[in-house]
């Protein structure tokens, strides 16, 4: 089974210590689950990450995650879908499971008329060149945690003060920039639909 949680506008860290924990404890028959959730301004730093790679952020924290990655900014209006997803059990490798978070985003933007891509250099999905989500996955005991960040209609200013996942003077937009009105919870449900799909869990 893939369960769905819906946990509203939560801390990037209540959320990231429960998510160590739910992959530390789960056994061979626990479910995988999706969660979805928004947060509070806060940049994080990958566990490989880099402080030149940050600017001038202002009064928002940074935290130094155990992501894979560099830099981002998570913020209200950002869809973050967290993946617990037992990795052996679905027969799927960390390139594949990359792979199918891009593929799911990428798949929501066409319904809204947006073409968008991936790039095998630096993982997350674009659109004329500019990152309209990032993405960020550790593995433990063969498990994923951390997951995707869709920008729907989110606040783009804080990225002036980052080099965007590490990428210095990279466009970063978002669905509202582009024109798309669609409601950030129904974008969310679209989101969680396209991922079930990925994972087989629709047909």
């Amino acid at each position: 089974p893939l369960n769905t949680r819906a946990l509203g506008l939560i801390d990037y860290q209540i959320v990231w210590s429960d998510m160590k924990r739910y992959t530390d404890e789960r056994t061979k028959d626990t479910a995988d689950e999706l969660w979805v959730c928004e947060h509070p301004p806060v940049f994080t730093l990958g566990h490989a990450g880099r402080q030149e790679h940050i600017h001038n952020v202002g009064n928002i924290p940074i935290v130094q995650s155990d992501r894979g990655g560099q830099v981002t900014y998570h913020g209200p209006g950002q869809i973050v879908i967290y993946t617990l997803i037992d990795l052996r059990r679905r027969r799927l490798g960390i390139r594949d499971m990359v792979m199918l978070l891009e593929n799911a985003v990428m798949e929501v933007l066409k319904t809204q008329g947006v073409v968008a891509k991936a790039r095998r250099d630096a993982p997350g999905v674009y659109v004329n060149g500019a990152k309209i989500a990032a993405l960020g996955l550790r593995v433990r005991k063969g498990c994923t945690y951390h997951g995707l960040a869709l920008n729907v209609d989110n606040d783009l200013t804080p990225y002036a003060g980052i080099d965007p996942c590490g990428y210095q003077g990279l466009e970063v937009t978002s669905m509202k920039k582009l024109g798309c009105s669609r409601a950030k919870d129904t974008v969310a449900r679209d989101l969680v639909e396209a991922l079930r799909h990925q994972l087989g869990e629709l047909t």
